[in-house]
């Protein structure tokens, strides 16, 4: 998958040959009436962000299984642009027949459930547990299929590190990381003796810690408690006085970050499996890229999504028939292989194929054990009520203008509480 092209463009599409889909019944509640011809053409339109693994030879396998059916397929360039996209159109028009929708805004999004269409009852009891419950809306309908999980470990540059005089084999790399604090110091070592910065970002750091932490911006009753937590404080100053210093940007996704990763600006980053498909993706050619089986803190999940079908859809029970596809452990299984994306799929982690998947190019790093070492080493699942997105959003912010010299630490902190209030 060309990640350059997904940041570039808005939407970059990807329509593939026509393949053969059997409607039953109507399309679904939005739909039209089953079509006169079930094997007249049609096209299904899914909208994704950043990697999901899907790629066109992946597609294409649904279509040649399904010849009357053409697959557009528009990526997004962040999940920030996929999230405004997606409250602007539903329950309108415009959507795609299949949205993807992040964990970070899932529980937004949850909050109009009843304009998506629910997933078929016998699928239920396919996701862990937790997974299932979040999409799981107050009547008991399930609504969303979940895609992935984003159990982190550390990607390295094992060059890097030997050239500063780091250990560079990943169990020694695995030692180093075992506490923030060690992180941090490993992170100043290096800075001091290359004069380049350790990791990619500091609002990484920021996404770690509190995702480590159940209860943030808000309780699980709703009640919010975001500028009163002292967690909350307590990591942004850890982030200000000890990422910030390390890191080369203070957020990810731009051209120069994107760049970075092939030039040999830094050296490390918190990486969740989704992440390992845009560091190839972006610097196919650099043969230092490893993988250490360890967290900070001991684990911590970072993103995974879900698959939606807006219920006014033209085409709900072929989404229907599509998104079952795309979430079955045999093709998420195809798309950690494409993309690093973790399954969700208990059955998944069975699988020889994902047990003994090495990827070739993080130096043949067993990333299926090192994927269900990390989800097993999650202990925390936050609390993420309806406004996390933006309040995580406008901490990071926060964390930016102090690492552009535009705030200093206390008051970037309260610009940040004086946001939140109108929130």
């Amino acid at each position: 998958m060309n990640t350059r092209a997904i940041r570039r463009g808005a939407a970059a599409v990807s329509a593939l040959a026509i393949g053969g889909l059997v409607l039953a019944g109507c399309s679904g509640s939005g739909g039209d009436a089953e079509p006169a011809d079930p094997d007249a053409p049609l096209e299904l339109t899914i909208s994704t962000f950043n990697d999901f693994g899907y790629t066109d030879e992946l597609l294409q396998e649904y279509t040649d299984e399904h010849p009357n059916v053409t697959i557009v397929h528009n990526k997004a360039a962040t999940s920030n642009d996929a999230r405004a996209n997606f409250f602007q159109k539903l329950g309108n028009t415009g959507l795609a027949d299949i949205e993807a929708v992040e964990v970070d805004w899932f529980t937004e999004m949850m909050q109009y459930a009843d304009l998506l269409e629910p997933v078929p009852d016998d699928l239920e009891g396919r996701w862990l547990d937790w997974k299932e419950a979040a999409a799981t809306d107050a009547d008991g309908n399930l609504v969303a299929y979940g895609t992935d999980i984003g159990p982190q470990a550390v990607c390295y540059r094992s060059d890097l590190f030997a050239e500063a005089g780091l250990p560079s084999d990943r169990e020694e790399v695995a030692g180093l990381f075992t506490t923030w604090d060690d992180l941090f110091a490993v992170g100043q070592e290096y800075v001091d003796t290359t004069g380049k910065p350790f990791l990619d970002s500091a609002n990484t750091v920021l996404q770690g810690l509190m995702n480590q932490i159940e209860v943030t911006y808000e309780e699980a009753d709703g009640t919010i408690v975001a500028t009163e937590n002292p967690d909350v404080r307590e990591v942004y100053d850890t982030v200000v006085e000890n990422a910030i210093p390390i890191s080369a940007y203070a957020g990810q996704w731009s051209d120069d970050w994107y760049a970075s990763m092939a030039n040999g600006e830094f050296a490390a980053m918190l990486c969740p499996g989704w992440m390992h498909g845009v560091i190839s993706g972006e610097a196919p050619d650099v043969a230092g890229w490893d993988i250490a089986d360890v967290f900070p803190g001991g684990g911590g999940n970072w993103g995974g999504s879900y698959l939606v079908i807006p219920a006014n859809g033209a085409n709900v029970a072929a989404a229907q028939e599509l998104a079952d596809w795309l979430t079955s452990s045999d093709t998420q299984i195809k798309a950690f292989v494409n993309a690093g994306t973790f399954p969700s799929q208990p059955e998944a982690y069975d699988s020889t194929d994902l047990t003994g998947f090495v990827n070739p190019y993080f130096n043949d790093a067993p990333t299926g054990e090192i994927g269900i070492e990390r989800a097993e080493a999650v202990t925390v699942s936050p609390v993420k009520g309806p406004k996390y997105f933006q309040f995580h959003d406008a901490l990071q912010n926060a964390v930016t203008r102090v690492f552009d010299g535009i705030e200093d630490e206390e008051t970037s902190w309260q610009t940040w509480v004086t946001e939140v209030s109108a929130f």
